[in-house]
């Protein structure tokens, strides 16, 4: 028995096939695709959330002294004049961060190959390039995912089936995050 599906793609075309449907799911929390490729996708997924649930909590939080500049009432920077010229006043904060341990920074590392990057466009100012945002998906699956699902020895996916697609008669399947 083969190890995994080949989608009657060549490898390049099922890899990049594989990473768009990981990261579409992820991103949606569900897709409708077909059954062999559910079944391909969901092995990817399943590893990738079972990555995120044992590291999630391998982490230090550091306290950290930082420079932040002084802001107005609008928003804008702080200056003053020091010696005939314009500068920007400044402000020592204290700061927790998380220190990622080295086996979550790997395993983030890891995640950050399967997953393509994700970039919001809002409907309402489509076309302007403010208004976009990037989502940082290995922050989601840690954050979001990883404590959902912490209380779950695998199974994290779900497939069902919604019938065969018209075109070509094969079963289409609707699979989703649990």
């Amino acid at each position: 028995m083969a190890k995994y599906r080949k989608l009657g793609k060549t490898s390049d075309q099922r890899k990049a096939l594989l990473r768009n449907q990981t990261t579409a799911l992820l991103y949606k929390g569900r897709i409708i695709t077909t059954e062999a490729r559910a079944k391909e996708v969901r092995k990817q997924v399943e590893k990738l959330i079972a990555l995120a649930v044992k590291e999630k909590d391998n982490f230090d939080e550091v306290t950290i002294q930082a420079k932040v500049a002084r802001k107005d009432a609008n928003g804008k920077r702080v200056k003053e004049v020091v010696d005939g010229k314009k500068v920007t006043v400044y402000d020592e904060v204290e700061r927790k961060i998380k220190k990622d341990q080295a086996s979550r920074l790997h395993a983030k590392r890891q995640i950050m190959k399967v997953l393509y990057p994700v970039t919001e466009v809002p409907t309402k100012v489509a076309g302007r390039k403010k208004a976009t945002k990037e989502i940082d998906l290995v922050d989601k699956l840690f954050t979001e995912y990883a404590p959902k699902y912490a209380d779950r020895n695998g199974g994290y996916t779900r497939i069902v089936k919604i019938g065969p697609r018209k075109g070509d008669a094969a079963m289409e399947v609707v699979l989703e995050l649990v």
